[in-house]
C-alpha cells in the first residue's frame, strides 16, 4: 500500500495533469478556429479586388488584358491591340532612306533661293507680269520651263534659256507627275535653290515678290495640298493593287500645285516603291475608275512619310465653285481690283467631298501658327486679262 502522503500526492497530479490537458485542447481548438476565419477574410478581399479591376479598370495597369469588362472597351479594346504589320523589304529601304533624308540637316546657302518651276504646253502668257514681279530681286530666284508640246518664245530676260529638256504631258496620266519630278531634278541641281514652287502657264502671283519670299522661306513645311475625300473622286479611286504598301485609309487627295522645301524634293527624287505603286495602279480608265496621280501621290506618299512637315493646303488659289471637272477660267471683264484683293484675304482652306453629304470641310491657314492669308499665286486666267492684269498689279500686290 502506498503511503498516505503518496496518495496525496498522487491525487493532486491527476487534476492538474487533466487541467493541462484540457487546457491545450482549448487551445488547439481556438486555433483551428482562427484558421477559417483568415482564409475567408482573404478571400473576401480577392473579390473585392477582382469586382473592382472590372468595372473600374486603370489606363496604366494590364487590367484589361486579363479581363472582358466592358469599361475597358474606350480605353483599349475588347482585345490587346495587334502588333504593327511587319513591313516588306522595300519598305524597310524606303523608311531607312526617307528618316535619313529628313534627319539631316538641310545644306546651308548663303544665297538662299526659291526655284519658279512652270508647267506649260508652250509659251507663257504671262512672262511679261512675272517680270514686274522678279525685277529687283535676281539673286533671289531661278526659273526653270517644262514645256511639253512646242519650244516657247520667250519675251522676258527672265525666261530666256530656262527650259529643260521636257517629254509629252497628257493631262491627268502620270506623265504630269513624271514632269513635275524632272523639274524638281533640275531645280535640285542649284544647291541655293531652298524652296520648290509648281506654278502652270496660267497662273499668276498675288503679292509682292518679298511677301512670297518671306512666306516661303521663313517656314519649315512644304505647302502640298491633303485631305480625305470618302466619295468618288477620292477614296473611290483607290485600287486595291497598292497594298500593302498604301493601304485605303492612307490614301489622300490634294491639289497638285504644291510649294516645297529642299528636304521634301530630295525625299521625292529618291522615291522609287510608292511612284511606281501610283504609276501601274492610279491611272485613268483602269478598272471602271479614273484615278489621277498628280491629285494623290504626293498628298499619300508625304502624309506617309512626314505628315508634320505639311501645311496641307496649297498656295495657289484655284476655283471649283462652278463644280466642273475643270476650274473656273477668268476672263477680261472678270478681272477687277476686288477680285484680287478678295482672293490675297482668304484666310482658310475650304474643300468639298465628292460623295453624297457634298461635306464642306474648312481649316484656317496657320503660318507658324498664326493664321494668314493661303494663297500667294492663283489660276486660271487667259491670256487676254495680260493687260489688265499689268495695270493692276502694282495696287493689287502691296501688302
Amino acid at each position: 500500500m502506498l503511503p498516505s502522503t503518496q496518495l496525496k500526492k498522487g491525487g493532486a497530479w491527476r487534476p492538474q495533469l487533466f487541467k493541462d490537458i484540457m487546457v491545450m485542447s482549448k487551445s488547439r481548438s481556438r486555433s483551428q478556429m482562427k484558421r477559417p476565419r483568415w482564409i475567408i477574410a482573404l478571400v473576401c478581399i480577392l473579390c473585392v479586388f477582382l469586382i473592382t479591376a472590372y468595372f473600374y479598370p486603370s489606363e496604366s495597369s494590364t487590367t484589361c488584358y486579363l479581363f472582358s469588362s466592358p469599361n475597358c472597351d474606350g480605353i483599349f479594346g475588347k482585345t490587346p491591340p495587334s502588333p504593327a504589320r511587319e513591313l516588306t523589304d522595300d519598305e524597310t529601304a524606303s523608311s531607312v532612306v526617307v528618316k535619313e533624308i529628313l534627319n539631316t540637316p538641310p545644306l546651308q546657302s548663303k544665297n538662299p533661293k526659291i526655284a519658279f518651276m512652270f508647267l506649260t504646253p508652250g509659251t507663257l502668257p504671262f512672262e511679261e507680269l512675272w517680270e514686274n514681279f522678279f525685277q529687283g530681286h535676281e539673286d533671289k530666284f531661278s526659273v526653270y520651263v517644262h514645256a511639253s508640246k512646242q519650244k516657247p518664245i520667250h519675251v522676258s530676260r527672265y525666261f530666256v534659256d530656262r527650259d529643260i529638256h521636257s517629254e509629252q504631258v497628257v493631262w491627268g496620266k502620270f506623265s504630269m507627275v513624271e514632269a513635275e519630278k524632272r523639274l524638281l531634278a533640275n531645280a535640285l541641281l542649284d544647291p541655293d535653290n531652298q524652296h520648290f514652287v509648281l506654278l502652270s502657264d496660267s497662273c499668276i502671283p498675288l503679292h509682292s515678290f518679298d511677301y512670297v519670299y518671306n512666306y516661303l522661306m521663313y517656314t519649315n513645311v512644304s505647302f502640298i495640298d491633303c485631305f480625305v475625300d470618302p466619295g468618288p473622286h477620292g477614296t473611290g479611286r483607290y485600287a486595291e493593287q497598292m497594298m500593302p504598301e498604301v493601304e485605303k485609309h492612307e490614301f489622300r487627295k490634294g491639289s497638285q500645285w504644291f510649294t516645297m522645301k529642299r528636304q521634301h524634293a530630295i525625299v521625292m527624287m529618291a522615291d522609287s516603291l510608292y511612284y511606281t505603286k501610283f504609276k501601274l495602279h492610279c491611272r485613268p480608265n483602269m478598272d471602271g475608275r479614273n484615278c489621277y496621280s498628280d491629285e494623290h501621290y504626293l498628298p499619300t506618299f508625304f502624309r506617309m512619310k512626314d505628315p508634320a512637315g505639311l501645311a496641307n493646303w496649297s498656295v495657289t488659289f484655284v476655283d471649283w465653285s462652278e463644280g466642273k471637272w475643270h476650274p473656273r477660267a477668268f476672263r477680261t471683264q472678270d478681272v477687277t481690283y476686288d477680285l484680287l484683293r478678295n482672293i490675297t484675304s482668304i484666310a482658310d482652306s475650304t474643300h468639298v467631298t465628292s460623295d453624297a453629304t457634298k461635306t464642306v470641310l474648312r481649316t484656317p491657314c496657320l503660318w507658324n501658327g498664326m493664321k494668314r492669308p493661303c494663297f500667294l499665286f492663283a489660276r486660271k486666267f487667259y491670256p487676254e486679262t495680260l493687260g489688265k492684269l499689268i495695270h493692276l498689279f502694282s495696287n493689287y500686290t502691296k501688302v
